[in-house]
């Protein structure tokens, strides 16, 4: 059967004003809820766009989606992935795991700086591209984490870092230099550009002047068969075969 991962575009775009806008839109067949640092958070049915605004100056910020999620009339909730302290709002971070793209305006040396994370572990793929200032460098991962993942990272919905798991110097580089684990490994075979482990940083860490402007492409659509997209929200895993 098919199955489509939902699709959330997000572009950003500066104009004279200074107020860079994301423009964060569902393309795919069911309701997601995307969530932004700053920025806060949205329901999103498919088709329908949420657009957040911030000012370009030195903005340390992370984007990431949330799945299965429930909330009241007054935004309480939980959501299976990527939970905020249970508010539609985010104001708080996201419990693992979730993919992550994160960025940093005009930062070190006037340069942005931008990867796709999996630090706080895997939901959904993500492709985070710069549009402009002749810096075109996409960074993705786009594989089936999830229903590959290793017996010890899996948890319903995703798949955890092994930091989160295990939460011991080998895998979570708590002092010192630390180097690739098999389990790193895993998501790195997977993902090339995806920052994997806390000292990823030569190679998965990428600049752009300040002042590019950005597409960020998370939920991209692969066809899965063996599994419908319920079952894969819910974190029911079975045998399957990939394309992309």
């Amino acid at each position: 059967m098919n199955f489509h991962l939902f699709l959330l575009l997000i572009s950003l775009f500066s104009f004279q004003t200074h107020a860079i806008f994301f423009n964060i839109q569902n393309n795919c067949p069911y309701t997601v809820w995307a969530a932004a640092l700053p920025g806060g958070g949205r329901r999103l049915d498919r088709g329908q766009t949420w657009t957040t605004t911030l000012t370009p100056d030195h903005h340390l910020a992370k984007i990431w989606g949330r799945t299965n999620c429930t909330f009241d009339n007054s935004g309480r909730g939980r959501c299976l992935t990527g939970d905020c302290n249970g508010q539609l709002q985010c104001t708080t971070y996201g419990s693992p795991p979730h993919t992550l793209a994160e960025y940093g305006l005009n930062t070190f040396s006037h340069r942005d700086y931008y990867d796709v994370s999996v630090l706080e572990g895997f939901n959904v793929p993500i492709e985070f591209t710069p549009i402009t200032n002749g810096c075109t460098r996409p960074v993705r991962c786009a594989a089936d984490i999830t229903g590959q993942c290793p017996s010890q990272l899996r948890t319903p919905g995703g798949c955890h870092n092994p930091c989160t798991v295990y939460k011991t110097t080998e895998y979570c580089c708590h002092s010192g230099t630390c180097r690739p684990t098999n389990l790193s490994r895993f998501f790195k075979a997977r993902c090339r550009d995806a920052f994997t482990f806390p000292e990823d940083d030569p190679t998965s860490t990428f600049t752009c002047p300040a002042g590019t402007n950005y597409r960020v492409v998370t939920f991209e659509e692969f066809q899965i068969w063996g599994m419908n997209w319920k079952d894969r929200l819910e974190g029911t895993f079975h045998h399957k075969v990939l394309r992309i």
